[in-house]
């Protein structure tokens, strides 16, 4: 599966959950908006556009703690 990288260095795989044109109907199923067709998880048209929140990952400068003493482990 080939994989991209955004803005901010956070590698994304290139398919249908991460395109800016998915959507998803009340029943769970993914549908291309370009496309108008129910598709896999896995397809990848040629139309691909990583998505908004893709874009941004990586830029909110979050920090992760250890679950029991909340000590910083990533800044």
């Amino acid at each position: 599966m080939e994989t991209v990288v955004n803005g901010h260095y956070v590698r994304v795989k290139k398919w249908c959950a991460s395109c800016e044109h998915r959507e998803v109907d009340e029943e769970g199923t993914r549908i291309c908006g370009l496309m108008q067709l129910k598709v896999k998880g896995e397809f990848v048209c040629p139309r691909w556009q990583l998505s908004s929140g893709l874009q941004n990952a990586g830029m909110s400068g979050g920090k992760v703690k250890q679950k029991d003493t909340k000590e910083i482990i990533l800044k």
